[in-house]
């Protein structure tokens, strides 16, 4: 290796350490920490009461004894995971479509019309927001006598309900905040994929007779796949990873509505002081995310341009 050749490495490398060491130290090592943890039982406190119980808390976590009494809400022994489990699963099914659909809108909205810029700056503004302070304006205006009620009611339907008191409701009012914080940022990635489909392919479909609805359905829609099966992939992996919104608007509640899985784990290891079980069921989550991941990018042959 030349002297030159060498000073490049170096540089190159340079460039690359604060971000490998921000890595290792914030990612790499606690899940490693996590993993290790699992095969322990620990209250906290003095590190030498740690005790290895080898796979003991994955056993208790997949107990499932009372399958046959309460179905799907006890498939885990303990009735708060199988409930958190199956409010997570509901909020990524509803929230990841809902969430696609309205970027997409958007970005077709604001692909040429007058003004686009100020309007694309107004969406994606929620996203570079205080996740708090978004919260707490959304929590005034579900309110029982909030705004959107208000609204709500204007249009002659009887609705009194506080969103987040309710316990139908909760999980919408989740749903709602976390569509309209991201669609801001989905309608960018939208954008930009709109902007590179070739115009030859609009003119080809125009000269065919090709309709609006038909332009959109048989050349856009195709030519968006590739965009559509990266936001569909990172917005499941987020939505399994929901915590801030519950945390600042329902803290789960009321009862056990808006429970999710980041949020019994926050139970388990910093309310229940048991980082054994809190490691085991962050394990079980994490290879729920990777079994859900690896499904997806086995379909990523239909989401290829034709």
């Amino acid at each position: 290796m030349g002297k030159l050749e060498r000073k490049n490495t170096l540089v190159a490398y340079s460039f690359l350490a604060p971000n490998f060491i921000g890595f290792a130290v914030f990612t790499l090592v606690p899940v490693i920490c996590a993993i290790a943890l699992s095969l322990f039982e620990w209250n906290g406190g003095d590190i030498s009461k740690l005790k290895f119980v080898g796979l003991d808390n994955y056993a208790t976590i997949f107990a499932t004894k009372k399958v046959a009494e309460k179905g799907l809400a006890y498939f885990f022994n303990r009735a708060d995971l199988g409930i958190a489990l199956k409010n997570t699963v509901y909020y990524t099914v509803v929230t990841v479509p809902l969430t696609i659909i309205c970027a997409l809108a958007l970005a077709l909205l604001l692909n040429k019309i007058r003004g686009a810029v100020f309007f694309r700056t107004v969406f994606f503004f929620p996203y570079v927001s205080s996740m708090v302070a978004i919260c707490v304006c959304w929590s005034f205006m579900l309110m029982k006598d909030g705004p959107v009620n208000q609204i709500i009611m204007a249009l002659g339907i009887n609705f009194n309900k506080g969103w987040t008191a309710d316990s139908t409701m909760a999980i919408w009012s989740i749903i709602l905040v976390s569509v309209w914080r991201n669609m801001g940022y989905y309608m960018v990635l939208y954008l930009a994929a709109l902007q590179g489909i070739p115009r030859e392919l609009m003119e080809a479909a125009t000269v065919d007779g090709a309709n609006k609805w038909q332009q959109f359905w048989h050349v856009t829609l195709p030519q968006l796949k590739p965009t559509t099966f990266f936001v569909s992939v990172m917005m499941v992996i987020s939505c399994f990873k929901i915590y801030d919104v519950v945390a600042i608007m329902t803290d789960g509640g009321p009862g056990r509505a808006t429970k999710m899985l980041v949020t019994y784990i926050y139970d388990e290891a910093f309310i229940k002081v048991r980082y054994g079980q809190a490691s085991a069921i962050s394990m079980v989550l994490l290879v729920i995310v990777l079994l859900v991941t690896i499904i997806q990018f086995g379909s990523e042959k239909k989401f290829s341009n034709d």
